[in-house]
């Protein structure tokens, strides 16, 4: 039986879920301030994530896209193309840039180890895996996104039931935010998550052996996706007074359960971390697939992000999320109507 749509669907949650989804701070966010129309608002991010996954694979598929190179190539042509790369580039180096800070932040606050320690330790991990490119990639996905998913559910399942929960801030969340309502809301959280899904995506065509793969492992993977956000979701309105303003809300809550069970999650936290990191990194080294400079081109990837990376997590997300998300959604929506 094929099962290549699993390791997609489990690639494609370890693309998106990285440290501001396994956090609790992106749910909050995006969805959290609404209060319970939160929850529509997930909803329809689901919806659109299922929708655009396995929408993107199959016009993949279709056309025998073999990289990103080869999506830009036939989608907008040579200036513009160039134009595009640099973009993605740009936003892939930054990501991967964002997720090694986020690892030191996590070996610093709640490992009690140096922040240095914490990028190192992901450069030295994620280097490792892009040697083996593709094959690299989808074996830790397979391998940690399990033990992601059962961490997330498990903490959230424990507090709902055994947690004194105060009802009254349920619903507390703002009804109108910078960002619109609710549904305007879910569009700009898939957008900020478009240039990524892109670039790993159209790395998969060797995964990709039928229309049913395609299709199977984007629905799964928005599935996923959207039974983890609710989730956390769910217990973020349980205690949204008390962690609103939080950076890493899910670590605080996590803490009801016991110092230890919180270091757990901090772990858990690491993992989502690093497969958002892989997934960066991986689109970007892929590009030089066929160079016989690949190998100095990743290890100069690695380091040179290192730098960037001490400017501190909370930073780097707030300067380059919003800008990359609503080109990322932009350049989304020209894919799906013209490829």
């Amino acid at each position: 039986m094929d099962r290549d749509w699993i390791k997609i669907s489990f690639i494609y949650v370890g693309t998106v879920i990285g440290a501001g989804f396994a956090s609790g701070r992106e749910i909050v966010e995006f969805f959290g301030i609404y209060g319970l129309k939160g929850i529509l608002g997930l909803s329809v991010a689901g919806v659109l994530f299922s929708l655009m996954g396995s929408l993107l694979l199959l016009k993949i598929y279709r056309n025998k896209i073999k990289g990103f190179d080869d999506l830009v190539a036939r989608m907008f042509g040579k200036k513009f193309g160039i134009v595009l790369d640099i973009i993605m580039i740009i936003s892939l180096y930054t990501g991967y840039s964002v997720m090694i800070s986020g690892s030191g932040a996590i070996f610093k606050e709640e490992l009690g180890a140096s922040f240095t320690l914490g990028i190192i330790t992901m450069v030295i991990l994620s280097f490792i895996v892009f040697l083996f490119q593709l094959e690299g990639f989808s074996f830790i996905s397979s391998a940690l996104v399990p033990l992601l998913i059962l961490g997330i559910v498990f903490t959230s399942l424990y507090l709902i039931i055994k947690g004194d929960h105060n009802l009254y801030g349920i619903n507390e969340g703002n009804i109108i935010t910078h960002k619109g309502n609710f549904f305007s809301s879910s569009l700009l959280y898939v957008g900020s998550n478009s240039l990524i899904i892109i670039t790993v995506f159209s790395s998969l065509l060797p995964l990709i052996r039928n229309r049913k793969t395609a299709i199977l492992g984007g629905v799964a993977g928005g599935i996923i996706l959207y039974m983890l956000g609710l989730s956390i979701l769910l217990i973020m309105l349980l205690h949204y007074p008390e962690i609103k303003t939080m950076d890493i809300p899910m670590l605080k809550i996590s803490n009801y359960i016991g110092r230890s069970y919180r270091k757990f999650y901090a772990i858990i936290l690491w993992i989502a971390i690093f497969t958002t990191a892989i997934a960066n990194g991986s689109s970007f080294i892929n590009r030089f697939a066929n160079s016989r400079y690949k190998l100095p081109i990743a290890t100069i990837f690695c380091i040179s992000a290192i730098p960037l990376a001490h400017l501190g997590f909370a930073k780097l997300v707030s300067l380059i999320y919003p800008i990359f998300g609503f080109i990322g959604l932009i350049i989304l929506v020209f894919i799906l109507m013209v490829l």
